[in-house]
């Protein structure tokens, strides 16, 4: 990866000069990756799955009662299936961004080229929507060498990857997550290697430590005078109590005097405009965990 560019560390961010900046982040639509994952029913059939059809609603309803804006990244392929759902999010005022064509493991793309055409359907697909394209996640959080480049070319301005910090990148921003601040670290089996590479149980954890560890994380992002982007999977809050932890963690960011939340584009904007006074130096994850 090229290296980051070196900067001052920041005062305040956002236009109200919040002591850290927070972006609440939701990844995966529909049934796009249990296909790249091989765990869908060989003849189900698809464009009715339970986190668009069911958690969606709750999410959006959750996110207006407490007036949080973020950002949501899609596959491409889903948004053939679910354009009505992409159309209330961009009503309430969300950001949609791109999360591969078909939730691919993104380090098991081996050409760019290949990358850069999925990426391409993905634009596609979703500007036949109305949906212009600002930030890319990459399934699996992990970048492969060319993928900034590919980005830039293709007229993205931010890659939101694992990893930690903050800033400039070779000609984008970067607004890394740290696995701790993901859902899936606490509740998902397929993250059982990570959690056992900390000394954790293979096996999923309990809601509570999923409260835990995001509250900790964000002191950590207020103490550091940081960014941090957390991020929910809706097919992980459809039980109740799942869905009351994220419910609270969504509510402290929201309560919070010294956070500044919004969508990913707009923290980038923010970032370039203000890269002389503003960068927590960007450190990328190069290992994939699942």
């Amino acid at each position: 990866m090229p290296e980051p560019r070196q900067s001052a560390s920041p005062r305040r961010w956002g236009p109200d000069g919040r002591a850290a900046a927070v972006s609440i982040t939701f990844d995966n639509l529909g049934e796009a990756m249990d296909l790249a994952m091989g765990t869908w029913p060989q003849h189900a059939r698809v464009g009715r799955h339970f986190s668009v059809t069911d958690v969606l609603p709750r999410i959006l309803d959750l996110l207006d009662e407490e007036g949080v804006r973020c950002t949501f990244f899609v596959e491409g392929w889903s948004a053939e299936l679910y354009p009505e759902a992409l159309r209330s999010l961009c009503r309430a005022g969300h950001e949609i961004a791109c999360h591969g064509w078909r939730h691919e493991p993104w380090t098991t793309i081996r050409t760019r080229g290949l990358e850069a055409e999925l990426i391409r359907r993905s634009v596609s697909s979703l500007k036949r929507h109305g949906i212009e394209l600002r930030g890319f996640r990459p399934p699996g959080g992990i970048s492969n060498p060319w993928t900034i480049d590919v980005l830039r070319e293709l007229g993205f301005s931010y890659l939101s990857p694992a990893g930690t910090g903050a800033g400039l990148l070779d000609g984008l921003v970067a607004l890394p997550f740290p696995w701790t601040g993901t859902d899936a670290y606490y509740l998902f089996e397929a993250f059982g290697e990570l959690r056992r590479s900390r000394g954790e149980p293979g096996e999923p954890l309990p809601p509570d430590r999923l409260v835990a560890g995001m509250e900790r994380t964000l002191k950590e992002t207020v103490a550091a005078g940081g960014y941090v982007s957390l991020i929910f999977h809706p097919f992980l809050h459809a039980e109740q109590g799942h869905f009351d932890v994220m419910r609270r963690i969504i509510a402290t960011v929201a309560h919070s005097d010294a956070l500044w939340c919004a969508p990913c584009a707009e923290h980038a904007d923010w970032l370039e405009a203000n890269s002389a006074s503003v960068a927590v130096e960007p450190t990328l994850d190069e290992r994939n965990w699942h």
